[in-house]
């Protein structure tokens, strides 16, 4: 089939490589503007732009989807299906109308659970054990248009966000390939996503990174896992802010009952802290704001830290 793809981050790379290579031809890639990056905020392309223009295929980056000019042009290319993977928009009606097979969308969740813009995050911090992709029909809605095929896959333990975002990418890009080859051949029907289960994940803030030491070190350790890379976490200590690379929960460590956020040990293994519920977690890797990040061990070096200073 004739398509047109729509995407922007890392996360939709490996589907745009598995349609090229395919029997299906990409007609247009649409993504969104360049934007600036970094400190320096240099105008930078989005991944899907820059693979795509090695590719050689044709690019749009319209800063709006709306008004009928844009949905004539897609209609100009006489495209039969149109698919998005993470544009970062939603796709207005006028241009969801314009393909004879509509669009299909790939989602890194098992809808209806976690719809919306940080599905991947929010399966870690919940402490999901399993998750998977899911490609559907688009709608109007956030993520909540008919079904098409779904694949599961366990959570390894200990697995952050950046590293379950690639592997959900990859086992996307397999799906999608899947779902064209079959909706073209007539052997798979959308059908009504369940309303039982359903969840909306918010868009990622960087205040979501504040560690409220009145968590359970389960859940703070979680936390960490879905907020790697980004907002990570943080606590504020000695008037400044540090920032929390490494985490593990401290069974061996008795349950008592200080105030959260109290250091109950500071040595070379880590810094013991005192969290919900009589839990505790040991802080392995860490960085002063303005420093450079540094195991536990070294970080004590410079930085006496005592039993019973409080973070937070």
């Amino acid at each position: 089939m004739r398509l047109v793809f729509f995407g922007t981050p890392e996360f939709a790379v490996p589907t745009l490589q598995r349609l090229v290579t395919s029997p299906h031809e990409v007609v247009l890639v649409v993504s969104r503007p360049d934007r600036p990056v970094g400190r320096k905020q240099v105008l930078t392309a989005p991944p899907v732009v820059e693979l795509a223009r090695r590719l050689g295929l044709p690019v749009r980056q319209p800063r709006s989807l709306k008004g009928e000019a844009f949905a004539g042009e897609l209609a100009g290319l006489k495209a039969a299906i149109g698919v998005v993977v993470a544009y970062g928009k939603l796709i207005p009606a006028s241009v969801l109308d314009v393909f004879p097979r509509g669009f299909i969308n790939l989602h890194p969740s098992l809808l209806p659970r976690y719809r919306g813009p940080s599905p991947i995050q929010w399966a870690l911090v919940r402490g999901d054990k399993v998750t998977g992709v899911t490609t559907m029909m688009l709608d109007e809605g956030m993520d909540t248009g008919p079904l098409l095929l779904q694949k599961k896959v366990p959570i390894e333990p200990g697995e952050t966000a950046e590293e379950l975002a690639s592997r959900l990418a990859s086992l996307g890009a397999d799906l999608v390939l899947e779902t064209l080859d079959r909706l073209e051949a007539g052997t798979i029907e959308p059908h009504p996503q369940p309303e039982k289960g359903a969840s909306v994940t918010p868009m990622l803030r960087r205040h979501f990174g504040e560690i409220d030491w009145s968590m359970t070190a389960r859940q703070l350790v979680n936390r960490l896992r879905g907020f790697t890379p980004w907002p990570g976490l943080y606590t504020k200590f000695r008037g400044g802010r540090l920032k929390i690379h490494g985490l593990e929960e401290a069974p061996d460590q008795p349950r008592g009952d200080e105030p959260p956020g109290t250091v109950l040990e500071a040595d070379a293994s880590g810094i013991v802290v005192r969290c919900g519920r009589g839990t505790a977690v040991r802080v392995t890797d860490l960085q002063r704001e303005g420093k450079r990040r540094m195991p536990a061990d070294a970080f004590l070096i410079g930085e006496r830290v005592a039993r019973g200073e409080r973070l937070g």
